[in-house]
C-alpha cells in the first residue's frame, strides 16, 4: 500500500460525512427513545414472552380495528389490489401531480371539519400533504423560519419536536413553561416571559408552537386560552402552529375546540397568514402506518411553498385512493367516530381507576391515547436524577415502557406519559398488576442492570390501600375491566 493509500485510510471517518450524518441532532439518546429500545429487544407476548416490556411508549390507537376491518370487507373495491378495485389499478399507479388526488384532498377536508364539530370549514385547495405529521412539521418550520431562528413551545411537549422541527432545519424550540399547579394551562404570562427571554438573548422568535389535544398530557386547551394565544401571536406578528393530530380523540366533555373555529369569531383580531395546522390520520383514525400527514395554512405563499416541498414524501396515491374512499363514506366515519370515543373513555376509566386503588393519581385528562402520571411520591428525592433512577426500575425490573417527564422537558420531576390505547384488554391487566406489585413492594432494595441500588431499603411507599382491596377491585365481579364491551365482545 502506498504511503498515501495509508494516510487517506486512517484518516477519522467522521470527517467523510456531513454534520447531520456525525452528530447527535435526531435526539435519540433521550430516554423516550431508550425505552423504545429496551421494547424491542424483550417485547412482552401473552404466550410466547409474558415476562417481556409491555409497550406503554407508543401512542397509537389500536382500540377500533374491528370497525375499521368491517368497512374494508364491505367495500373491498376500495383497494387496487383486489379483484373488485383492479380497474383502478392503473390510473392509481401511474404518475400522479404532487397536489394529490382531488378526491382525496375533498375527503380530508371533510373530515377535519366533521372532527371539529363542523364548526369550521376547510378549503381542499389549501391540504397539502406530507409523510405524516412529522413531515409535516418539518415542511412548515423550512417556511415559516431560518437557521437560528425560534419557535415558542409549552412544556411539556412531544419529545419527536426536537427531531421533526430542529433537526435539519437548524431552527431552536425555547421553552414556555407550564407548571402543576394550575394543570399545565397555558398563560399569558409564561408566554411573554419566554418571548422576552429570547429578545434579551437575541434570538428572533419566529412562532409559537402549541399542541391541542395535548400530547403528554391528555388535555385540551379551552376557548379563552386559544383566545389568549391568538392575540399574543397576533400582537408578536409571529406565527401560530397548532398541532391538532388528537382532535378526534377526546372522549368526554369538554368538546374540543380547533384554532379553525376561534380564528372565525367576530371579536377576534387575527391576522390569518399566521395560522398553520398540522393534522394526520396516525392518532385519530390510527393509522400511522399509512404516513397522512396534513398541512392546512391560511397563508397562500405557505401553501405554495409546502405544496413544492410536498414532493419529497408525498403519500401514495394507494393510499389516498383508500382513504378517500372510506373518509367519504358519512355513515362510516360518524360511527367510527362515535365508537372510538366510547372505547378511549371505557380504557381511560378502567386504567385510571385501577392506578387509583394503588394511591397513583394522574393529570385529569379527557383525549388522547395515554395519562399523565403522577409517580412524584415514589421519588428517592424530587430531583430529575431521582426521575430516572425510578424510569429505569420501570424498564428493567417492572417491564414497563413508560416514558418520564424529563423526556417532554417537563420541568417537575415525577411525572410520567403511560400509553392506554395500543394494547388488548389482556395486556392491560397485566400492565396494572405489574404496577400493584411494584408499588407494594416496599423494603426489598430494587437493583438495576447497571448494579447501582436506586431504592432506599428503608423507603416506605405511600399507598391508599392495602394488598387485599386491590386484589378485591382486579377479581370483583363489579370490576369495570370484567365488564368491559371490549371483553364482551372478544369473548
Amino acid at each position: 500500500m502506498s504511503p498515501t493509500m495509508m494516510m487517506t485510510s486512517k484518516k477519522p471517518q467522521q470527517k467523510l460525512l456531513s454534520k447531520i450524518a456525525t452528530g447527535n441532532g435526531h435526539g435519540e439518546e433521550s430516554p423516550y427513545f431508550d425505552g423504545w429500545k429496551a421494547y424491542d429487544s424483550d417485547p412482552f407476548h401473552s404466550t410466547n414472552n409474558p415476562d417481556g416490556v409491555i409497550q406503554m411508549g407508543l401512542a397509537e390507537n389500536q382500540l377500533s380495528f374491528d370497525v375499521i376491518e368491517n368497512w374494508i370487507k364491505n367495500n373491498q373495491s376500495a383497494s387496487i389490489c383486489t379483484a373488485e378495485g383492479v380497474e383502478e389499478f392503473k390510473d392509481t399507479a401511474i404518475f400522479q401531480d404532487y397536489h394529490g388526488l382531488p378526491e382525496f384532498r375533498n375527503a380530508v377536508a371533510k373530515f377535519m371539519e366533521k372532527v371539529r364539530g363542523n364548526k369550521a370549514s376547510f378549503d381542499p385547495n389549501r391540504i397539502v400533504m406530507s409523510g405524516g405529521a412529522t413531515g409535516a412539521h418539518e415542511t412548515v418550520a423550512f417556511c415559516l423560519a431560518d437557521p437560528g431562528e425560534a419557535f415558542l413551545v409549552p412544556i411539556p411537549y412531544y419529545p419527536g419536536f426536537d427531531r421533526d422541527l430542529r433537526w435539519r432545519t437548524g431552527v431552536q424550540l425555547l421553552p414556555v413553561h407550564c407548571e402543576s399547579s394550575n394543570g399545565f394551562k397555558v398563560t399569558r404570562e409564561a408566554m411573554e416571559a419566554a418571548y422576552e427571554k429570547a429578545q434579551e438573548e437575541n434570538i428572533t422568535v419566529k412562532g409559537l408552537l402549541i399542541t391541542n389535544p395535548s400530547n403528554p398530557l391528555g388535555t385540551i386547551l379551552d376557548r379563552d386560552t386559544l383566545r389568549t394565544i391568538v392575540s399574543f401571536i397576533n400582537e408578536k406578528n409571529i406565527h401560530l402552529i397548532a398541532d391538532e393530530i388528537y382532535a378526534a380523540t377526546v372522549f368526554s366533555k369538554p368538546s374540543f375546540i380547533s384554532i379553525s373555529e376561534i380564528i372565525e369569531e367576530e371579536n377576534i383580531e387575527c391576522n390569518k397568514d399566521l395560522i398553520h395546522i398540522i393534522y394526520s390520520l396516525s392518532k385519530d383514525m390510527g393509522f400511522p402506518g399509512f404516513r397522512v400527514g396534513i398541512i392546512y395554512s391560511y397563508n397562500d405563499e405557505v401553501v405554495s411553498c409546502a405544496r413544492k416541498m410536498s414532493s419529497f414524501g408525498l403519500v401514495s396515491t394507494q393510499t389516498q385512493h383508500l382513504i378517500a374512499a372510506m373518509l367519504s363514506d358519512e355513515v362510516f366515519v360518524n360511527s367510527f367516530l362515535t365508537e372510538s370515543a366510547r372505547r378511549l373513555a371505557i380504557r381511560h376509566k378502567v386504567f385510571t381507576s385501577g392506578l387509583s386503588q394503588v394511591g397513583i393519581e394522574c393529570l385529569q385528562s379527557n383525549a388522547g391515547l395515554f395519562l399523565w402520571m403522577d409517580l412524584h411520591k415514589l421519588l428517592r428525592k424530587q430531583t430529575p436524577e431521582a426521575e430516572m433512577e425510578l424510569w429505569r426500575v420501570i424498564i428493567h425490573e417492572v417491564k414497563l415502557n413508560v416514558s418520564p417527564g424529563a423526556s417532554f422537558h417537563c420541568p417537575e420531576p415525577g411525572w410520567f406519559r403511560v400509553c392506554i390505547a395500543n394494547m388488548d384488554d389482556h395486556t392491560m391487566k397485566v400492565a396494572l398488576t405489574r404496577i400493584r406489585s411494584f408499588v407494594m413492594k416496599n423494603k426489598e432494595p430494587v437493583v438495576v442492570p447497571n448494579k447501582k441500588k436506586c431504592w432506599h431499603s428503608d423507603l416506605k411507599l405511600r399507598l391508599s390501600m392495602n394488598r387485599s382491596r386491590f386484589d378485591d377491585f382486579m377479581m370483583s365481579p363489579h370490576s369495570p375491566m370484567a365488564h368491559s364491551p371490549l371483553v364482551q365482545a372478544r369473548n
